[in-house]
């Protein structure tokens, strides 16, 4: 379908959120193009959220690209669609209406003098050079089996025995919604602190459990009466994510992280997902590998940037060896500290 005029626009009310979600399913995006993440993370983080939408001359939404501006002393000022999550960037009904709605970001980011925009992508765009995109990483992504017999004939011997281990120690699960938030957190923010990385608050949880109601489910492992082993489980169509997940390190000898996705995968198949996405990871790295043992395959991503003529883009990742003493100081603070000083920094992370 040709479109003659397209128009772009900032969509800014609540009163346009069903209009945007709907553009939203017809086009399969992704959860985190869902409109209530812009009410959410600006109450949440104070950032200013853009979202522009492509317009015919019916007025009727022919693309969206929804981007977060973060600003710090610490990480600089720049844009990313989406921050904190492995999907964003732009939907459209053509390359070229994609490429007026990059274009209009751009103008955006020019107007607030950003370092840089990164645009979360699972394709690749002639509209940025190569240069300037990022492939060093995959989302895992398995596509479930009818059963969890099949899965468990799938992950072979070995896995199952390990498996087994944790039900000889009594392990067992629970599923919920917002009754099991203490219990993940207390795990989640162990183990980010261990990680040596800043964790979000336990209201950005609650606000998410509150906003996407069904759509959120928490997974917690249990040994000897405590929280082991968690997970943060979203449910999209008929794929299920988990964008957070964690282990005490203590538990781990008896592989409780093999048992905390042996239940979530089962949980999966049982309320009829088709596909179930791990998450990201670089290729040949330590996660990658454990993904891949479940039958895991790598889908591409493509993390396209935009620069101000003459400029490099700046490098935020773990990786970057300024951040290695940091690391290693966040890794010995006590737990108040970290869960005190963590979320003010860690909304300033994309």
């Amino acid at each position: 379908m040709a479109h003659t005029d397209i128009a772009v626009r900032l969509m800014e009310a609540d009163t346009e959120k069903s209009a945007w979600n709907a553009y939203i399913e017809r086009q399969g995006g992704s959860f985190y193009h869902q409109w209530q993440w812009k009410s959410l993370i600006e109450k949440l983080f104070g950032h200013r959220c853009y979202y522009f939408a492509a317009l015919d001359d019916d007025a009727q939404i022919v693309g969206v690209l929804p981007v977060v501006n973060l600003k710090s002393l610490l990480f600089g000022n720049y844009m990313v669609s989406m921050p904190y999550f492995n999907y964003g960037s732009v939907l459209a009904d053509s390359d070229e209406i994609a490429n007026t709605l990059l274009e209009a970001a751009i103008e955006q980011g020019k107007a607030n003098k950003v370092s840089h925009i990164q645009f979360r992508d699972l394709l690749p765009r002639s509209y940025f050079p190569e240069a300037n995109t990022s492939t060093g990483k995959v989302n895992m992504v398995l596509e479930l089996p009818e059963s969890a017999e099949a899965l468990g004939k799938a992950i072979g011997s070995k896995r199952r025995s390990q498996i087994k281990r944790p039900l000889r120690e009594g392990v067992v699960s629970k599923f919920g919604h917002a009754e099991l938030l203490d219990d993940f957190y207390y795990v989640f923010s162990h183990n980010m602190r261990d990680l040596g990385t800043p964790v979000y608050s336990k209201k950005f949880f609650a606000e998410i459990l509150q906003t996407f109601g069904e759509a959120i489910t928490i997974a917690v492992v249990y040994w000897q009466d405590k929280p082991v082993g968690t997970g943060f489980l979203v449910r999209h169509g008929d794929q299920m994510e988990i964008p957070w997940a964690s282990t005490m390190r203590y538990a781990n000898r008896i592989s409780v992280n093999m048992f905390l996705y042996w239940e979530i995968l089962q949980n999966a198949i049982a309320t009829g997902c088709k596909t179930f996405d791990f998450g990201r990871s670089s290729p040949d790295a330590g996660t990658y590998k454990f993904k891949k043992q479940w039958g895991a395959e790598p889908v591409q991503l493509y993390w396209h940037h935009w620069v101000p003529e003459g400029c490099d883009v700046p490098d935020l990742s773990p990786k970057n060896a300024k951040f290695d003493l940091a690391i290693k100081i966040w890794q010995k603070l006590p737990l108040k500290v970290t869960t005190l000083i963590g979320p003010p920094l860690v909304k300033n992370l994309p």
